[in-house]
């Protein structure tokens, strides 16, 4: 079987998101620094703090981040979306409060013609999610 994960690029606040989605989404959160690696000894010590590699996982999901950039610098867009798939009502309405916290509600809550409790947002870092919740039945 194969699987998907997202990584997500952050401009030196990397640490900070991730223990945000952490709060927002449970699981078990681990860093490694560039100054933690191999690349401690090439890098300028300015960088050495910065992280090289988050993964914050559980059974569900995996989400990887980091603050190493190409030469290009960050650039958002609305190309790509993290879809988070709830197993209830509360537990959608739940995450979708946290994420949102400090970002933009960009389609609220709502039941869907295809049987779908669905909404969007763009959680204060500029990355945009996509939350569901699959009913048996609407009512």
């Amino acid at each position: 079987m194969k699987t998907i994960h997202s990584y997500l690029y952050f401009n030196g606040n990397c640490r900070e998101a991730m223990i945000f989605y952490k709060k927002c989404l449970g699981g078990e959160l681990s860093f490694q620094t560039v100054g933690e690696s191999p690349l401690s000894e090439t890098m300028p010590e300015k960088m050495k703090k910065c992280i090289l590699h988050a993964v914050l996982a559980n059974k569900e999901f995996v989400l990887m981040g980091t603050d190493m950039i190409n030469e290009s610098g960050l650039l958002k867009g609305n190309a790509v979306s993290l879809v988070l798939t709830c197993s209830s009502e509360k537990e959608i309405r739940e995450c979708y409060k946290k994420l949102s916290q400090g970002g933009e509600q960009t389609h609220p809550l709502e039941n869907t013609f295809w049987n779908v409790l669905f909404g969007g947002l763009t959680d204060k870092y500029g990355n945009t999610w996509i939350l569901n919740y699959n009913r048996e039945e609407i009512k």
